[in-house]
């Protein structure tokens, strides 16, 4: 009997399965972060503590340079980014190109809680939005500007990642692929920004533009799973998730949008201009 689209899917479209994917519980991750996700709260606490106090202190201090820490930090999130997209994007690719109605499939389906690698790489992209926080260590204690986009990124993903990892979001699998396929881009290019590589300009253009490709891919996302449910389909996510989640993507479109026109197209104020504001 030949199988059908729907049989072929839930098999991982990976060449093989690593020893240490094969041996993650996600039944066991699952339960330990039902009981723990609520912590988030506390981390953007004390985040948001450190910003305020941390920006004090420096304001009467010489700036760190800080360069062999910023060189390991980027190139261990890069390298950790690049593993994740290759785990990871194959999977979605695989079902938009297999399945019957394949981007419908790929938003409402978790074919992947059949795949132990997938299921492992969607724990630790969960867990990575903690350890990300370091990346505003580096801008506080190095004196650069920090933005209200920066920040307010980092906050909201860590607490929605983690209270969605406790109901296995059937949009989780966009989320992730997209996220680890442009951090990888991103952290390479801090590397060798780390590194006093030279970059041309059109790599950060090419990447901010990416980012926000990926906020419009999180709306459409959303819309689909919203319009799926009210037309009474099963769509592996509640609307209460769908709703922070499109309030958040559509926050970061608008903010990154800025930023792009900000920092490539805005016209920069001269210092002439500054004395007669």
């Amino acid at each position: 009997m030949v199988p059908n689209k729907t049989e072929v899917i839930v098999k991982p479209p990976y060449p093989g399965i690593f020893y240490f994917e094969h041996a993650f519980d996600p039944v066991e991750a699952v339960h330990w972060m039902d009981g723990f996700w609520t912590n988030s709260f506390y981390l953007v606490g004390a985040y948001l503590t450190f910003l305020v106090v941390g920006q004090k202190v420096m304001r009467s201090r010489a700036r760190f340079q800080l360069t062999k820490p910023m060189i390991l930090w980027n190139l261990g999130l890069a390298l950790f980014s690049i593993f994740g997209a290759i785990r990871t994007v194959p999977e979605l690719w695989f079902v938009l190109n297999r399945a019957e109605n394949g981007f419908h499939y790929s938003v409402c389906h978790t074919s992947w809680a059949h795949n132990k690698a997938f299921q492992l790489w969607l724990f630790l992209f969960i867990m990575s939005k903690s350890v990300e926080l370091g990346d505003t260590v580096f801008i506080v204690l190095r004196k650069q500007k920090l933005i209200f986009l920066h920040w307010y990124h980092h906050i909201t993903v860590l607490v929605y990642c983690w209270y969605s990892y406790t109901e296995l979001i059937s949009t989780s699998r966009w989320f992730m692929a997209t996220n680890f396929t442009i951090h990888a881009f991103m952290y390479s290019y801090y590397f060798l920004k780390a590194m006093r590589i030279w970059v041309p300009k059109q790599i950060s253009v090419a990447i901010t533009t990416a980012q926000i490709v990926q906020m419009v891919a999180g709306v459409v996302v959303n819309v689909h799973a919203m319009r799926a449910k009210r037309r009474g389909e099963i769509c592996g996510v509640t609307e209460a998730n769908i709703s922070w989640s499109l309030i958040m993507y559509s926050t970061y479109f608008i903010l990154f949008a800025k930023f792009f026109y900000d920092a490539y197209l805005a016209k920069p104020v001269k210092a002439e201009e500054l004395k007669k504001s």
